[in-house]
């Protein structure tokens, strides 16, 4: 006859069910590209990706040509925030300028460009989601940076190419992603190694306005009407009349392009529309919110992959996910409280 396993001592079942907590994740680094011939190459490697904590000790190693330093010095106006940086190389024209900008995935399977990004969160452990190439802009170069963001669930930022407001319009009609804001003109800003008013790019300091409002507020507020810090003007006259929709700030949002603007206030990027061909992710806010819900909850959830489906594993899941739901919630009613938590 059979006889029971006895046992004279504790027993301890660990359970692991239940819910998990889901935090945001940061969408406050920025991916920049650009070119810096005389930058220190211990620091900045050519076509890899390269984190940034301090961005004044970077600048100091940026050099002082091309535009990897005027792109730094012009994000450190807005904020101090975390970077990826990938130098490439200036090429003999545009064209070939442009090729090393976009990148390519070489012989040894190295990312080289713009596409070296999607290897920082294997390299650094960080992901790029506001993304540029000041300076650098084409349309190819524009058209890539959108693939980019997309694949990163980031945000790109590009000037509108075009001498006049109609030719930016028209320029406009190139495009049909919902990770890209068009920007017009440039900014004028004080460079003090030139000593003179130079030309500063509004994608870069579209980059750091974007990290600032990110971090302060969060992505649910877009980059229009705040105000932009260390400039003096624009490199092209631009009208608008917050009364009046017959200016070229007007036609340039009717058209879905961001336009520069000077108020009574200082100066601001005006406009709120994406590129996008979709009415749903018309507004820069809703594809942002909608990318950081989507990758928390994707992220997040890795613990339930891969487990036998139960109530109990369906019933966590659910709870996990609305749990996160009324935590976002509670931020954007208090959102003070949530940061000083």
């Amino acid at each position: 006859m059979a006889t029971a396993t006895f046992k004279h001592g504790i027993t301890v079942t660990e359970v692991s069910s239940g819910v998990r907590p889901l935090v945001a994740l940061s969408t406050a680094v920025i991916g920049l590209i650009a070119t810096a011939a005389d930058a220190d190459e211990d620091v900045f490697p050519l076509d890899r990706p390269t984190l940034i904590t301090n961005i004044e000790t970077a600048i100091g190693a940026a050099g002082v040509n091309d535009t990897l330093a005027k792109s730094l010095r012009a994000i450190a106006d807005q904020t101090r925030p975390i970077l990826v940086v990938v130098r490439v190389e200036e090429g003999d024209d545009a064209a070939e300028t442009a090729a090393n900008v976009i990148g390519t995935t070489n012989g040894t399977g190295q990312r080289t460009g713009m596409q070296a990004l999607l290897a920082a969160q294997a390299q650094l452990g960080v992901r790029p989601r506001i993304i540029g190439a000041p300076g650098l802009e084409t349309q190819a170069v524009t058209a890539a940076l959108a693939i980019v963001a997309k694949k990163l669930r980031g945000f790109a930022y590009a000037r509108a190419l075009g001498e006049t407001v109609a030719a930016a319009i028209t320029y406009r009609a190139n495009f049909s992603a919902r990770e890209l804001m068009l920007l017009m003109p440039d900014f004028v800003a004080f460079d003090s190694t030139a000593a003179a008013n130079v030309t500063s790019y509004a994608a870069a300091r579209a980059l750091g306005l974007r990290a600032l409002v990110d971090e302060e507020t969060g992505p649910q507020k877009t980059l229009s009407n705040v105000a932009v810090a260390g400039v003096v003007g624009l490199t092209k006259d631009m009208y608008w009349d917050i009364e009046d929709q017959d200016t070229d700030a007007g036609l340039l949002n009717a058209a879905e392009i961001t336009a520069l603007i000077r108020t009574d206030d200082g100066f601001r990027f005006w406009g709120n529309r994406t590129c996008a061909d979709d009415p749903l992710f018309a507004f820069e806010s809703t594809v942002r919110v909608a990318q950081v819900i989507a990758d928390t909850v994707a992220r997040g959830m890795v613990w339930a992959s891969d487990k036998p489906l139960t109530p109990s594993l369906a019933k966590d899941i659910i709870e996990t996910i609305n749990g996160f739901f009324r935590d976002a919630q509670e931020r954007r009613r208090h959102p003070r409280r949530a940061r000083l938590v």
